[in-house]
């Protein structure tokens, strides 16, 4: 796209169907480096992934040559027939519907990604709902809890 000049840096996370802890520790690189592909062969930067056991949290800079829809929904699909082709799982490998994106200046950048990074040091004192609830909470991003991932308390 001709002419056309963006900064934009988004952080998604969602969660894996019913919440279960299905992403093994010994995955996590290869599925790293799998998401990396699938964000950089559209054009998109990645800066930071981690994957943790039951939610993956994804920061970038956004090709707006792409709906983040269209680039959530290729992330799904693709990285859920990775973990199912390699057997990673009993069964077929599934995410939950939906995911959250939110926005970040430059100037927020460096801290996102050690955020992202840390994310093992950070769930042993906030379980992912309290960590999802704060995020909506702070971007004042109104919900229905009926419509929110699936939680296993």
């Amino acid at each position: 796209m001709a002419n056309t000049y963006t900064q934009l840096h988004i952080q998604l996370v969602f969660a894996v169907k019913g919440r279960e802890c299905l992403i093994a520790k010994s995955n996590k690189e290869e599925l790293h480096k799998y998401i990396t592909g699938v964000i950089q062969n559209d054009g998109h930067k990645m800066l930071a992934v981690n994957c943790m056991p039951d939610h993956t949290h994804i920061f970038l800079g956004l090709n707006p040559a792409m709906a983040l829809s269209d680039l959530v929904h290729k992330v799904k699909i693709a990285t859920g027939n990775l973990i199912t082709d390699n057997n990673w799982v009993e069964n077929q490998f599934h995410w939950q519907k939906g995911f959250g994106a939110f926005s970040y200046a430059k100037s927020q950048v460096e801290k996102v990604v050690k955020y992202v990074l840390n994310q093992e040091e950070h769930h042993r004192t906030k379980t992912f709902k309290e960590e999802y609830l704060n995020f909506l909470k702070k971007f004042e991003i109104e919900f229905n809890e009926k419509y929110l991932f699936e939680w296993i308390e």
